[in-house]
Order: C-alpha cells, then structure tokens, then sequence
C-alpha cells in the first residue's frame, strides 16, 4: 500500500513538472508611461475569469501544439469595461482556438482606466499598451518563429476600442524610447468582436494605414452595433476590404458563442471568422 501511493505521489509530481505555466511577457520592464510606481500591485482575481488592478502590462503566451504553428499570430485584447480584463472567455479561450488554427497568441493585459483609483485615461494607456504588444510580438517574432508581416489584432468589447486605438491612432509618443518602440506597431489584420465606442477618424485613414477588417456584433447590442457599422463605413470610404456579420440577436458579451443557448448563428461564430482567415491566408482548414 505504501509502495502504490509513493508512486502515485512520484507519477503526480512528474505529470505537474510536464504542465507549465503559460510564459509571461512584461511589456514594459521599467514600468507603463505614468504607471512606474504601480508596477509593483498585486493583479486581484474579483472571480475565476476577470482580473482587476493591472498595472504592470503583459502578454501570456499560448502556442499551437508542436509542429502545428503556421507562422502567424495574433495579439488577443480582452473586454471587461476598462474596469477588469476578462482574461478566460475572452483571452484563454479564443487563444486555445486560434491555437488549433496554427497561430500563436498572445492575451494582452493592458490597464484598466475605469475602474476604481485609476490614474491612467482611455485615450492615453490603450493606444501605449496596445502598441507596445504589438511592436513587442513583431520585435520578438524569430523567437517564436512568426512571420512578422502575420501579426493581427483582436479586441473583444472594450478590448475593441484598444484595437482601434491603435489602428485608427497616432503612434504614441513616448519619454523614454527603447529600441521596441522602434518596431512597427500596426497590425497586418485586425477583428473587432461587438466593439466598444471609440472615437474614430472622421475622414477615412490613408488606405495603406489600414489592414483588413472583420467585425461582428449582434443586432440586439445597444451601445456596440453603431461602433461596428462606423468602423465599416470607415473602411467603406477608404476601399479597404472588410468583412461585417451582425447576428439577429444575442446581446453583448456572448465570447466564443458558448454562452448563447438559442440561435446557431452565435453559437458558431468563430466559423465565420476561420473563413475570413483562411480567405486571408492567415489559416488552413482543419
């Protein structure tokens, strides 16, 4: 009996050294602009799929299983409102399914302008945490064996607006550049999933500045269907090619469609998405 549970014990050890932890990129080692002396706070856990009190900017890394990775990747923004991230239906999940696609992601936490004691504005934080992740996979892209003009973009609600900022943004000036901030930031495909308000370029960007687009929303979601219409008549006017589904319904938040429980539609809408990836060449099928 004692022999049976020694190696139960030593097989348990062994199967939990196999399973590491997701690694960990820190965007900014010295501190986000404004946010230096914070870098130091705890992140706090309100519940099993948000995270609060982000000060310390990063990308966890989720790759593809060996021999899968086709050389792109995506940087993963989460919603929650700028008052949390909610870092697993909306970052771990749709990394795990990009993953069976091939491509590397990366869930970006970036700071929380919204919540509660934050010193740090929507404007400002979003386009410098959302550049940096960027510029940061581009500039480590051998490291991980990505094609640097395959990088993309993903925001799920307010993670959207981060998407935008840096899209439809001014590069952001920065007090101490390092050689990162030398990196192109812009993304070579961008998603936009029931998007935030943000505001946007009331003249159409020039055509070269702007990547392809996929947007979706469902038609119920007061609040986030005019930002996607906008997004889309914006690259209307500047003739770049963009690719718009609205649902009938399904409210806001549905993340990979595993929370609606009535209309197909929603439910498999990451299928629409694979399509426009593999049209793309961004994805094969599987």
């Amino acid at each position: 009996m004692v022999l049976l549970l020694k190696l139960l014990l030593s097989s348990s050890i062994a199967h939990s050294s196999l399973v590491q932890a997701p690694e960990v990129i820190t965007l900014w080692p010295n501190g986000a602009p404004g946010s230096e002396e914070r870098r130091n706070e705890p992140e706090v856990r309100p519940n099993s799929y948000s995270i609060k009190n982000i000060q310390n900017p990063s990308l966890t890394v989720f790759r593809p299983p060996a021999g899968k990775a086709n050389g792109v990747a995506i940087v993963i923004a989460p919603g929650g409102g700028f008052t949390s991230n909610v870092f697993g239906p909306e970052g771990e999940q749709p990394a795990a399914y990009f993953n069976k696609l091939g491509i590397t992601a990366f869930v970006l936490k970036y700071r929380l302008s919204r919540e509660s004691g934050s010193k740090v504005t929507v404007d400002v934080s979003a386009k410098e945490d959302g550049y940096r992740a960027m510029r940061t996979v581009r500039a480590k892209a051998a490291d991980y064996g990505i094609d640097p003009a395959k990088i993309g973009f993903i925001g799920f609600s307010a993670g959207g607006e981060v998407v935008s900022s840096v899209v439809f943004g001014d590069v952001p000036s920065v007090k101490s550049p390092d050689a990162i901030d030398a990196v192109n930031g812009r993304p070579d495909f961008a998603m936009w999933i029931y998007t935030g308000p943000v505001a946007i370029p009331q003249e159409a960007p020039a055509t070269p500045n702007l990547p392809p687009a996929f947007l979706l929303c469902a038609f119920d979601d007061e609040g986030h269907l005019r930002p996607t219409i906008d997004i889309m008549n914006l690259y209307r006017k500047a003739k770049v090619s963009a690719e718009m589904h609205i649902t009938s319904g399904g409210g806001h938040g549905f993340n990979l469609g595993n929370r609606e429980k009535k209309l197909i539609s929603v439910q498999t809408w990451p299928q629409r998405m694979t399509d426009w990836l593999i049209d793309l060449g961004f994805a094969t099928k599987v």
